[in-house]
């Protein structure tokens, strides 16, 4: 039921954007692939044969530009995946303020601004699906990580009412929650934490990132690909408003 669907993917080059990206083209659907590295999203959208989108989210311009982009190409949007994210790992008291104003931009600004420019093609066809790749930080918080742990729980706010608001148009809203994922911005938080604490990087995965999991692993992109590809089906029709944890159990406690 997805064949010809339309989708944008944010992030789109690496990682869980990705993945995403990966799983939706299998089902048949239409991509438009954006991120900011120009030469990886080339490469990947080549091999996906999908269409593809440079912009900085965290200018509003370019948030629009990509639905813009979207609807010139083919006429609309069926399915926004809002992936592009960011860390910064520091105390509040030494947080810089200009990392903080970008980073909200890039992770809570920009799914408003893409959902408000894709809605009204939502609308017009009666069916919709806007999933947010939100964090477990969208449910509980972590300290040293403000801006994150902010701009995903307002993501998750986002999402909430996003979900009121479409329900009466077939458009469905949620947020996948995960925790750490095995990508390229963990693999450099897990190398980081290795450096500061004096220990090994598996010592870090076992030690720090799983010790609230009850599943030992990180979890793969591919797996949150398919989640995506699942909330996107007609068997997640009454699904929406929902902050969905994928966390191994860290949330159960």
């Amino acid at each position: 039921m997805l064949t010809n669907k339309i989708a944008i993917v944010t992030g789109a080059a690496s990682g869980i954007g990705l993945a995403v990206s990966q799983s939706l083209a299998q089902a048949g659907v239409k991509l438009v692939m954006a991120d900011i590295n120009q030469a990886l999203l080339e490469q990947e959208a080549k091999k996906l044969q999908a269409a593809h989108i440079v912009a900085d989210l965290s200018k509003r311009a370019e948030c629009k530009a990509v639905v813009d982009y979207a609807v010139a190409e083919f006429s609309g949007v069926d399915i926004l995946v809002n992936v592009a994210g960011i860390q910064t790992v520091s105390p509040i008291a030494d947080f810089p303020e200009d990392r903080w104003d970008f980073m909200l931009n890039v992770m809570l600004t920009a799914p408003f601004l893409l959902t408000k420019y894709s809605w009204p093609y939502m609308q017009n066809k009666g069916w919709g699906r806007v999933i947010h790749l939100n964090s477990i930080h969208g449910l509980v918080a972590s300290e040293f990580k403000s801006a994150y742990v902010s701009a995903k729980h307002g993501l998750s706010g986002l999402t909430k009412t996003a979900a009121l608001e479409g329900g009466a148009y077939g458009i469905t809203v949620n947020s996948i929650c995960p925790a750490y994922v095995r990508t390229p911005l963990v693999d450099k938080q897990i190398a980081d934490q290795a450096k500061h604490h004096g220990i090994s990087e598996q010592e870090v995965i076992s030690q720090i990132m799983l010790q609230k999991a009850a599943v030992k692993r990180l979890i793969e992109p591919a797996e949150i690909g398919e989640f995506v590809k699942f909330l996107c089906s007609d068997a997640a029709a009454s699904i929406s408003g929902a902050c969905l944890p994928m966390d191994g159990g860290w949330t159960a406690g």
